[in-house]
């Protein structure tokens, strides 16, 4: 797997981040080749009572053996991801799900569910939500991701690879896709810790604890990162 590169998206509101490259380009063809096959069905199946007013898309079916083998390729990828891992601190997990926007697809304003089922259908917390791009953005024409926060706004359009991550709750958008096919992987998050300003600061501590190498700093930032953990942390 290619090294991801990480930034922390100026445009990405409330600690938001990019991870570039976070499936490699073998990787990237055989979902898409798997998703050509695959059943998909109208994507308002999938959402709760008031997105499903502005939800226009398709969605793979996750009962298709095809479709939850790809599913796990991106969540293996998520789980082998440093920067994911501590920035997330993932606990449970929903089902990977992909959808697919054609011409005249889009998915209006909304907030996502605070509760959603996790892999083994029981109810979880979402605090953490995340968007795989999946093809590359000279393929289809509108379908930005659009993220408002109280810091402003972003839009992505990102390379096919790509993740962007957010806190769940943000209203957010798909824009209207005007030509071409969308595709992407979504899925959604609880960590241990709930509050997304304590994870984006264990996660700069996290940053900075790499930056001082073996040193007495390194000591102190280690006791801080624990300390916080014991305070904040949930299992």
């Amino acid at each position: 797997m290619a090294k991801a590169k990480t930034r922390i998206a100026p445009s990405c509101p409330e600690g938001g981040m990019v991870l570039e490259s976070l499936l490699n380009p073998a990787e990237l063809d055989r979902i898409r080749a798997g998703l050509a096959g695959s059943p998909f069905r109208d994507g308002r199946v999938t959402a709760g009572f008031s997105a499903r007013r502005v939800k226009n898309n398709e969605q793979a079916r996750g009962d298709d053996p095809v479709v939850a083998e790809l599913a796990r390729t991106v969540r293996a990828a998520l789980d082998q991801h440093p920067v994911f891992q501590t920035l997330v601190r993932p606990i449970r997990w929903s089902n990977l799900m992909f959808s697919r926007y054609t011409e005249g697809h889009r998915y209006g304003l909304h907030t996502d569910d605070a509760a959603m089922l996790d892999e083994s259908g029981y109810p979880f917390r979402t605090d953490v939500s995340f968007t795989v791009f999946l093809s590359d953005p000279d393929t289809y024409r509108g379908g930005a991701l659009r993220i408002l926060g109280r810091d402003g706004e972003g839009s992505f359009r990102p390379s096919a690879g790509t993740a962007v991550i957010y806190p769940t709750g943000l209203i957010h958008e798909v824009t209207p896709v005007t030509g071409g096919m969308r595709l992407a992987c979504v899925g959604w998050v609880q960590s241990s810790v709930r509050r997304a300003d304590q994870r984006e600061l264990l996660f700069d501590l996290a940053a900075a604890r790499r930056e001082v190498g073996e040193s007495d700093a390194q000591l102190l930032l280690d006791k801080a990162i624990g300390n916080l953990l014991r305070m904040w942390a949930e299992t």
